[in-house]
Parts: C-alpha cells; structure tokens; sequence
C-alpha cells in the first residue's frame, strides 16, 4: 500500500488510537473530566493530522533522497522525535487556554503525554510498517535489468 491511501490508513489507525489514550490522560491529569478532556484530544488530534501530514510529506522527500535505504532503528528515532517535537508546538498553548492551566502547566502536561507518544509513534510506526510493508521512500531499489 502506498501513496495517499497508505496515509489515510496510516492517520485513521494512529489517531483513533491517540485519541482514547489522550483524553484518558488528560482526564487524569487534570480536573476536567473525561467529556471535556475528550472534546482538548479530538481537536489536538485535528492539529496532529495536519501536522502528520506536513511533517511526512517532509520526511519521505527527504528520505527518498538519502543513499542508505530502509528505516534503521536511529531513523526511526528521528522520526518520531521530529514529529512529536514539532506537535508540541502547537498544542502547548492550545492545551493552556482550553483547560485553563498555565503555558508551564500545559507543558508539563503535554511532555507526559509525548514521554507516552514517543514510544506510541515508535511502536506503531514499526507495526504499521511490519504490517502494511514500507513506503516507497524507504523501500530497498530494485535494480532495473538491462
């Protein structure tokens, strides 16, 4: 599976995911309740497709340009390290006006949950590409026969 179905695939699994394990964190780390906590993770979840998208995009048009091919455990790494650093970006200030905390609060509160999204995105990242095979960017070249 490759291309744009490939992401769908990829987006659906991963934020439906997200979203349960998110409002239940949020729930728990604040007085908000489970309603409210899920109405702050349904949208940074909005904000995390987007950014999904962009932040892949980039990373396979790099990638594809790179002489070693494949997804070594170090690119891996990168990869998920780049994705969620890039998130807390937006969903810092987000998660402070939504649940009434302080930027502090809110980043303390969403370096929780990347502490949990950074072995998440590894985990399924890898799941993913175990079951579904790698995209095209990282897939072995195969010699063109003369």
């Amino acid at each position: 599976m490759q291309g744009i179905q490939r992401r769908i695939v990829y987006i659906t699994l991963y934020e439906g995911i997200a979203i349960v394990a998110a409002s239940a964190g949020l729930a728990l780390m604040t007085d908000a309740g489970l309603g409210h906590s899920g109405v702050m993770a349904v949208a940074a979840s909005v904000i995390a497709v987007i950014w999904n998208l962009i932040f892949n995009s980039l990373f396979e048009r790099w990638e594809s340009r790179q002489a070693v091919r494949g997804r070594s455990l170090r690119r891996r790494i990168a990869h998920a390290i780049g994705f969620e650093g890039g998130l807390i970006a937006f969903l810092v200030p987000m998660f402070a006006w939504g649940l009434g905390v302080s930027l502090w609060e809110a980043l303390v509160m969403d370096l929780g949950l990347v502490l949990f999204f950074l072995v998440y995105t590894f985990v399924f990242n890898w799941g993913f590409d175990r079951v579904f095979g790698l995209p095209a960017s990282a897939a072995a070249k195969v010699p063109v026969a003369a």
